[in-house]
């Protein structure tokens, strides 16, 4: 098989340059019914977690014990739960916006450590925490909300996925939680956003995952559309022609769209909608993307070998530029903000540990930071669940 090569990677012909199209018959394809819990980890990827924490294998050992001290996962958390939560720009003002997304993540981190530990406390904890929030919220507002209810969103569905499905005892106001996820937050995800498409893609893994939860097969496809649509536009590969791609929904060409790009005009395999701005927000929308990704696959649609070269381009440009590559002069005037944080565990591993792709660069990321933790908005603990999980 002919290779490409992308900057220093090498990447089978298969992956590199033209995607496969979403219209394919193997693009569509999925079974009738949803996989439960089917919402960014399975049933097989925790049963090889508890496996590699039970014998106390590295790096899963660490990272549970990461995720047992950390204090979203303490069993005295009191939940914060507001009628409406407002959150301006940068999240300013914060009118129960913290709150709402650690909550979030701490449901999730209780719903984890309910599922390799047994302990029921943690699943009891978890939904003390969706009830106190699916009893009061209401709304979102400011302008910040459409990125709000994307962070908060993702964290709930995770969550309320594995208690629904995996705890014994039962979750008695589950459809009042399921009710809240269906009129508070997917109405709004589903729009979609015309800010940066960080907010976009994160926006989508949170429809991705609430619509799973809910068995909601038309909201499924409708997130599938705005994914398809989004990452090709977040993520450039020289295969899109000679300028970015637009945002689905909300066009942009010319002028306008080199502003959004924040002005960079040379376009090389891997660059990111954000690149110029921080590598931060980059890698949040990477990561966004990456998770909804690893929801489809578990509902049998196979996204990551659509878009496996232009995953593979932007994980290594932007792994090589942090760890050390010189930036070029014309790459974002010769300067960038490094800071990719605790992030891109599943796009690693899905894209080296279950399609053979050799990433260097990410890797030596990747193990310079393990245990990844948590970013306190919408990611956590996926050293975890995600490092080198076959399943």
């Amino acid at each position: 098989m002919y290779a490409v090569i992308v900057g220093a990677m090498l990447i089978p012909a298969s992956f590199a340059g033209a995607q496969a199209r979403p219209d394919t018959p193997e693009a569509v394809a999925r079974p009738a019914s949803f996989a439960h819990p089917g919402v960014l980890v399975s049933r097989a990827q925790l049963d090889v977690v508890r496996s590699k924490v039970k014998a106390g294998k590295q790096p899963w050992k660490s990272a549970y014990d990461q995720l047992r001290s950390d204090p979203l996962a303490s069993l005295s958390r009191t939940p914060k739960p507001r009628t409406t939560v407002e959150c301006g720009p940068s999240s300013n003002p914060d009118h129960g916006c913290s709150d709402e997304r650690t909550d979030a993540l701490a449901a999730y981190a209780d719903a984890l450590m309910w599922s390799i530990t047994g302990d029921g406390r943690y699943a009891d904890k978890a939904i003390q925490l969706m009830d106190a929030w699916s009893g009061t919220l209401k709304g979102h507002s400011g302008h910040n909300a459409p990125l709000q209810t994307g962070w908060s969103g993702a964290g709930w569905s995770r969550a309320a996925e594995l208690i629904k499905h995996t705890y014994p005892e039962g979750w008695p106001k589950a459809a009042r939680f399921a009710t809240m996820l269906r009129t508070v937050y997917l109405p709004g995800l589903l729009k979609g956003s015309g800010a940066n498409g960080n907010w976009e893609l994160i926006m989508t893994d949170a429809a991705l995952g609430i619509a799973v939860f809910l068995d909601d097969r038309a909201s499924f496809d409708r997130a599938l559309a705005l994914w398809r649509g989004r990452v090709p536009a977040y993520m450039y590969l020289r295969s899109d022609g000679p300028a970015p791609l637009s945002p689905p929904g909300r066009p942009k060409s010319g002028a306008a769209l080199t502003k959004y790009w924040y002005g960079q005009t040379k376009l090389v395999d891997g660059l990111g909608q954000e690149t110029c701005r921080d590598f931060g927000h980059v890698a949040m929308g990477f990561n966004a993307a990456f998770h909804g990704a690893d929801t489809a696959r578990i509902q049998g649609v196979d996204l990551w070998r659509e878009q496996a070269g232009r995953f593979a381009a932007g994980l290594e440009f932007h792994a090589g530029h942090e760890t050390g590559t010189p930036v070029p002069s014309w790459l974002c005037g010769g300067s960038v903000t490094k800071g990719t944080g605790q992030y891109w565990e599943v796009g690693y591993n899905a894209l080296h540990t279950r399609l053979g792709m050799e990433l260097p660069r990410t890797r030596a990321l990747l193990e310079s930071r393990r245990p990844m933790g948590t970013d306190k908005h919408s990611t956590g603990w996926e050293t975890l669940t995600s490092a080198d999980n076959p399943a």
